[in-house]
């Protein structure tokens, strides 16, 4: 952990970048441990080891914190897609859902990340934060839809990009489903009634995906 003095004295671009990744590095950290809506401030700057005053010194709040996570954990997926579908065969979609499914599933941060996104992260930060985060998320989309579309040439890059936008907001709102907090996930085991109220993720990403691709033709609107 770093001190309130080494923060201190620091003053060169390249200690600010460092103290920047540091506090990102806290953040992810904290927010895998206890999740994105338990950590505070407060809690990052302890982790950090400085005063949460000397943090807002490379943040403007702790959701430009979490959003820098989220445009990094975006890019970190995208280029797990790449390494999965780049030399694929066309035509399975068995295998886009496949890998989608677990692209998602094997990135909790990402997930827990997507689902606060809309609700809280964009909420209390500048528009020129809110827009280096949305040119992000929006390119590694559109990078996907793309890698879509060369497996699957009969979807147009449009329902590519449908698809994988449908994926994420799933990926998004399934797990937080799938992970219960301590005292939810007692109350599921003690009552059958409400075996299924915890769902396993990425076979829920993989089926919702394989119908989603199988949709997809048929439900275009008339030409």
């Amino acid at each position: 952990m770093a001190s309130a003095e080494t923060f201190q004295r620091a003053r060169r671009p390249e200690q600010k970048l460092r103290r920047q990744d540091a506090i990102l590095g806290a953040a992810r950290e904290l927010a895998l441990r206890d999740g994105v809506r338990s950590v505070s401030l407060a809690d990052i700057a302890g982790r950090v080891g400085i005063h949460k005053s000397a943090l807002l010194r490379y943040f403007e709040t702790r959701e430009q914190i979490f959003l820098e996570l989220t445009a990094q954990a975006w890019q970190d997926w995208v280029r797990a897609v790449h390494a999965e579908l780049d030399n694929a065969e066309r035509g399975s979609a068995e295998l886009v859902a496949d890998v989608f499914a677990r692209s998602f599933g094997d990135r909790p941060l990402l997930c827990d990340l997507i689902a606060h996104t809309p609700l809280n992260l964009e909420r209390n930060v500048s528009p020129g934060a809110v827009r280096r985060y949305k040119l992000t998320s929006l390119a590694a989309v559109d990078e996907a839809a793309t890698l879509v579309q060369r497996v699957l040439p009969e979807l147009t890059l449009a329902e590519g990009r449908e698809f994988v936008a449908a994926m994420a907001s799933l990926a998004g709102a399934g797990w937080q489903i799938a992970n219960p907090g301590p005292t939810l996930q007692e109350l599921y085991a003690s009552d059958p009634a409400l075996g299924h109220a915890c769902v396993d993720l990425i076979p829920r990403l993989r089926r919702t995906a394989e119908i989603l691709l199988a949709g997809l033709i048929p439900s275009r609107p008339p030409a």
